[in-house]
């Protein structure tokens, strides 16, 4: 199967790629190998040819499985992992100096399987290090080979001008999809002045936009337990939204899930959404929306209910927003 296709950087990539994340890391227990490997070899069944994963999902377990699941199959798909973010010592953090990512790349090559990964992200900005230290480690990591594009991920504009000045940046990842708008701040416009292409992962609100929660009885291990917008006293005023949401998507004859997914394709040819799931089912629906044309009166009505200000709650709890270095909102800068 064939989806459509756009531009990010060097590549030519499915308008819709797969966020392996969780079928390693961050939404309860995570499926089995078996079960793994069967999603991502379907997905490159149906078209996908981006499969995004990073050193800390799973603790190096995700890119293993990618690695054992479908590198036989490595001419069929643009492969991006990411560093500097990732377990230290069994402790999540940050290290972003250039003799740390050398390590990184060489560690990840190995779990992967392979001696080349095309696209490779700094997961974060390590504050304590310069990004002309960080980006300059990750050049001489494409000069011998080892990568063959550059990418950030959860940046400011700022920080992604001063990065393209020292290399050409091919693409800037952060989280977009109707309720989470931080990129419109500044990054979406940033990346299409510098010819930047733009992945958007959680493309449906970590599950929110497809239906996935309807109250706070999370598993053990799944990260919304502690995501403000996910818990009350927000969650509730925030289902609210989610029925007025269902009801436009039922109004176009589309799912939520696609209705998410074809609102982030309308927002710019620069742009690819990378949905995680570890349903086929699921997956086949997303798939889906890389083909609906949504109309104007739609996307409008999408527009009307996520409103500045009208999602309750930030999207990060104080302690993960200390390593993010996007744009805030106005209306989170003054909660």
């Amino acid at each position: 199967m064939t989806l459509p296709t756009r531009k990010i950087g060097p590549f030519t990539l499915s308008s819709i790629g797969l966020g392996c994340m969780n079928l390693s890391h961050a939404y309860d227990v995570a499926p089995t190998a078996e079960a793994g490997a069967r999603l991502l070899n379907h997905a490159l069944d149906a078209g996908v040819t981006f499969l995004d994963t990073a050193a800390l999902y799973g603790g190096g377990e995700n890119e293993k499985l990618i690695g054992r699941a479908v590198m036989h199959r490595r001419s069929e798909f643009t492969l991006a992992s990411k560093c500097v973010l990732g377990m230290f010592n069994g402790k999540r953090g940050l290290d972003g100096r250039p003799e740390a990512i050398g390590q990184s790349i060489d560690d990840s090559l190995e779990r992967l399987g392979t001696d080349h990964i095309d696209l490779l992200y700094m997961h974060r900005l390590d504050r304590n290090v310069p990004i002309e230290d960080s980006v300059g480690a990750l050049a001489r990591a494409r000069e011998a080979g080892k990568i063959g594009a550059i990418g950030l991920s959860e940046m400011s504009a700022e920080t992604i001008r001063r990065a393209h000045a020292v290399h050409p940046i091919a693409a800037v990842q952060t989280e977009y999809s109707p309720w989470v708008r931080n990129a419109e701040v500044a990054v979406l416009e940033t990346c299409r002045a510098l010819g930047i292409g733009f992945v958007a992962f959680s493309p449906v609100a970590r599950g929110f936009l497809a239906g996935a929660v309807r109250g706070p009885d999370y598993a053990p291990g799944d990260i919304r337990a502690n995501m403000p917008r996910f818990v009350e006293p927000n969650l509730t005023h925030n289902l609210g939204l989610l029925d007025r949401f269902e009801a436009v998507a039922a109004e176009a004859g589309v799912t939520p899930a696609q209705l998410s997914l074809g609102w982030v394709l309308a927002q710019g040819d620069h742009i690819v959404p990378i949905p995680g799931t570890r349903s086929i089912a699921h997956l086949d629906e997303d798939l889906a929306a890389a083909s609906l044309t949504l109309s104007a009166a739609t996307l409008a009505a999408v527009d009307a209910i996520f409103t500045p200000g009208a999602v309750a709650g930030r999207r990060y709890s104080p302690a993960m927003q200390a390593q993010i270095d996007t744009e805030l909102l106005p209306e989170e800068l003054d909660d």
